[in-house]
């Protein structure tokens, strides 16, 4: 009989090409598949919530895949494939394992997903954070970047906002929150909504920067987004201080 597996997944993305299996370089899906064909003996197929690129780092990813062979404890299984993940020096952590039933599909059943971005803003460099937030050494006005996220929120049309190489057939996606915070010196922006077009987040964060810096003023980020032109938006933030936080269901 045919069972479905969800796991809950965290990892560094440093050192990988991204979440999807590609032939230039280690995937985290690639990695866990290899994992899953050491235990099992039998190439399993792995279906992630969302793709994440190359330098961007989970601690909540979910992916799902089904076995038909009898299985340990599904609660205990994590701890197994942690094993042979940690033998071959990967950075990735399965933190649970559970039965799921047959019409569980980890994206399509996603409901929402919580994404943050991670910014170091102080004057000096950090080793430790190097390759975990956005070094920032100018100082960014805080209260202007929380006006701007504003215009962000609702179902807004990110035509400006995504990746040229972007595929999805339309740019409009709904935002329903943006929490800008700042402890200690690393400013944490959370984004909640259903879904994400390639390089969204990002491109929003790079342009908020702009705004805190005062390169781009507040009102005019309303105008970027009915321009519908990439061009005038920000830059696309680096994939460093990017999480995927959360995909809830």
């Amino acid at each position: 009989m045919i069972k479905r597996i969800k796991i809950i997944i965290e990892y560094d993305g440093s050192d990988y090409v991204g979440w999807q299996n590609q032939k230039n370089g280690k995937s985290i899906q690639g990695e866990i598949e290899k994992a899953l064909l050491e235990f099992f003996n039998e190439k399993i197929k792995l279906s992630g919530a969302g793709r994440t690129d190359s330098g961007v780092h989970a601690v909540g990813q979910v992916a799902h895949f089904d076995i038909d062979k009898k299985l340990i404890d599904p609660e205990k299984l994590h701890k197994s494939i942690n094993y042979i993940l940690s033998k071959h020096k990967n950075r990735i952590s399965i933190l649970k394992s559970s039965f799921e039933s047959d019409n569980f599909h980890s994206r399509f059943s996603a409901r929402k997903k919580k994404y943050t971005y991670k910014i170091l803003n102080r004057s000096i460099k950090s080793f430790l954070y190097e390759k975990k937030a956005w070094f920032i050494p100018t100082k960014l006005d805080l209260e202007k970047m929380i006006k701007a996220s504003s215009f962000f929120i609702g179902k807004v049309d990110f035509n400006a906002f995504r990746s040229t190489h972007c595929q999805a057939s339309q740019s409009v996606r709904s935002i329903e929150k943006i929490i800008i915070k700042k402890s200690k010196e690393i400013i944490h922006i959370n984004f909640l909504g259903k879904s994400f077009l390639h390089n969204q987040v990002r491109i929003m964060v790079g342009t908020l920067v702009n705004v805190g810096r005062g390169k781009i003023e507040v009102e005019k980020v309303q105008e970027i987004l009915e321009s519908r032109d990439r061009t005038k938006a920000g830059p696309t933030a680096p994939p460093h201080g990017l999480y995927l936080e959360k995909v809830i269901y």
